[in-house]
Parts: structure tokens; C-alpha cells; sequence
């Protein structure tokens, strides 16, 4: 018999006495899941600190919990995260070694944690006016994929092809003690700095956002970047993953012994580009946002008719920016 997936997104099941990932029935009192890990929670003293969600309301990181079964948690949850905290404890020369399945894996997890929150939120807001929660089938289908691609946590799952992922790690110089987790769950980005390492991915674009930055990739190679530096190719990320015109698409066969996944290369539809044309006002804003820490407003980063301000490419040269001759903190 072909194994079988658990969907939630069918009826919008968010059952607190459902595992989030398998779909079967657990003590919700007991058995539950800390969206962000224990020793994250804890080496960054975040336990009281706050995360503001989708829906504008604010959470506890100590309160972003999931309903997951016990027997999860240790076969599948519980190695990963061993896994990822030795890496990410060790720096940035262990992660470049986790596989990038791994990382996909742990990503998601906190992505869809927040998700499955930010939709319980949603569920309970329409309740209340005494509607029914939906979502557009675009997003449906992007959530489904995510959450079933988690699935590989417990059954055998076979990437074919290209990955389904855009994934980069890079050095960066960062304080010790600083914490920087972005995510953007409608087109499933993630950002993370932290120790002398950041990550940038995008989780569901069949890595087109790594093959249309890779002219900068190669000339960022091996370098250590400035934080702000890691801000501006997280900007860059989120930016052109906007601009992709067409959803990624997936084979899906279900067998006996594996679930196999196909990544289907992404071609632009209708006469389109694959990317629509970049735009510096926009692009500004976005890159305004991801700069806040240092103060740096549209006004900086803009002066018309020049292109925006970058800390990562010398715009008389075209290349690298030396992070030592940066003056911001970090």
C-alpha cells in the first residue's frame, strides 16, 4: 500500500489535540513542541521576549508551542535538533557541512511553526464574526507542499532533480549575543544570523533566487561579511523571490517503500519573464526595512536618479566591498 501523507489543509485542521505533523490524536497538555528550540530560547534569553505575527498580534517565543506526538519528537525531532545546535554552536564551517536537507528540514519547521500559528489566529479571528477561515489556493497549495516536504522528517522522501530550495550560508561578523530571525511565510522566506554565520533561503523557488543572484554569490565566496552586509543579500533574496512570476511546481509519486518529490524547473508563463523588472523604489523599502538597526531610512539608501546605496558592490567598480572599511556596528 502507498504510503500516506497527513494534509491538514483540507479543513484547515488545527486540532491542539492532533499532532501538527502526522495528524494523530495526542494528550495536547503533554505532548507539545517549542516552535523555537529550547537551547535557542535559552542561550538568547528570548523565553519572555516577543515575535510580532503576520495577523499584527505579538507572541512569546516561549508560547509558540506544537501539538506533536512523543514518539515525533524522539525519532524525528529531537535528532535534528541535536544535530543543529552542535553545528550552529561550532559556527559557520560546521553548517556548511549540515546537509542542506537538514537545514531545509529545520527551517521549515520554524516557518511552519509560525505559520500553523498565524493561521490559528486567523481561524479564531473569523470565528468570531462568524465566518469561515480560507486562504487563496496559491497559498493553500505553497503551505501544503511546505508541510508535506516536512514530512520527510518521519517517512522516506526522495528529492528528485533540482531542490526545491534556495539555501545560502555565509560568514558573517555579528555580536555573540545577537539573535536576527526574519521569515516571510507567503512566499516562505527565511533569514537567520547568529553566531559568525547567517542564512538566507528561500524554501519553495526550485533555486531560481540562488541562479539569478549568482554573479554575487561568486564574488561574495568565502568572504566574511559585515552584518550589514548579510542584511543586504537577505534584502536581495526577498526582493527578486517576490519578482519570480511563476509557482514552483512538483511531481509527487507515492509508493510502497518512498514518497519521491520531482522539482520541476520553473518557466515563465504567458509571455512573461521569469522575473519581472526590477524596481529600486521598491527594492528600497524592502532594504529599508532590513536596515532599521543602523537608522537608515528611504531617504539614505535613495537619492534620486541614483540606484539605492550598497554595502555589498562598489557601484564605481563593481566589486566587493571590504567589510573592515565599514565604520557601522555590527
Amino acid at each position: 500500500m502507498p504510503i500516506l501523507l497527513y494534509n491538514p489543509f483540507g479543513n484547515f485542521d488545527f486540532n491542539p489535540d492532533e499532532c501538527f505533523l502526522t495528524g494523530e490524536k495526542i494528550s495536547a497538555d503533554e505532548e507539545r513542541i517549542s516552535v523555537f528550540p529550547e537551547w535557542i530560547i535559552n542561550r538568547y534569553s528570548l523565553k519572555d521576549k516577543t515575535i510580532s505575527m503576520l495577523g499584527q498580534n505579538v507572541v512569546k517565543y516561549q508560547d509558540l508551542t506544537l501539538p506533536c506526538a512523543a514518539h515525533v519528537i524522539k525519532s524525528a525531532f529531537d535528532p535534528l535538533e541535536e544535530e543543529i545546535e552542535k553545528a550552529f554552536s561550532s559556527g559557520y564551517e560546521a553548517v556548511r557541512e549540515v546537509p542542506e536537507v537538514r537545514l531545509f528540514q529545520w527551517m521549515a519547521k520554524l516557518v511552519y511553526g509560525i505559520l500553523y500559528h498565524d493561521i490559528l489566529y486567523g481561524i479564531k479571528k473569523q470565528s468570531a464574526k462568524g465566518e469561515k477561515f480560507t486562504l487563496s489556493p496559491m497559498l493553500t497549495r505553497k503551505f501544503e507542499i511546505l508541510h508535506l516536504m516536512l514530512q520527510s522528517l518521519m517517512v522516506p522522501m526522495e528529492f528528485k532533480g533540482i531542490h526545491p530550495w534556495s539555501i545560502k550560508v555565509v560568514k558573517i561578523k555579528i555580536s555573540k549575543d545577537v539573535f536576527n530571525y526574519k521569515d516571510e511565510t507567503n512566499n516562505l522566506n527565511f533569514s537567520l544570523g547568529m553566531n559568525d554565520f547567517g542564512i538566507v533561503a528561500c524554501l519553495q523557488d526550485n533555486g531560481e533566487n540562488e541562479k539569478y543572484h549568482k554573479e554575487l554569490l561568486t564574488k561574495i565566496e568565502d568572504k566574511t561579511l559585515h552584518a550589514i552586509q548579510f542584511e543586504e543579500l537577505c534584502s536581495r533574496f526577498i526582493y527578486s523571490n517576490y519578482l519570480l512570476t511563476s509557482a514552483a511546481q512538483y511531481e509527487i509519486k507515492f509508493t510502497d517503500e518512498k514518497v519521491y518529490l520531482q522539482s520541476i524547473p520553473i518557466e515563465a508563463c504567458n509571455g512573461k519573464p521569469l522575473f519581472n523588472p526590477w524596481e529600486d523604489k521598491m527594492y528600497g523599502q524592502v532594504l529599508a526595512n532590513y536596515w532599521k538597526p543602523w537608522g537608515l531610512t528611504m531617504k539614505d539608501i535613495i537619492t534620486f536618479p541614483d540606484s539605492p546605496i550598497s554595502y555589498l558592490i562598489n557601484d564605481y567598480n563593481n566589486e566587493f566591498i571590504d567589510p573592515d572599511s565599514i565604520t557601522l556596528p555590527y
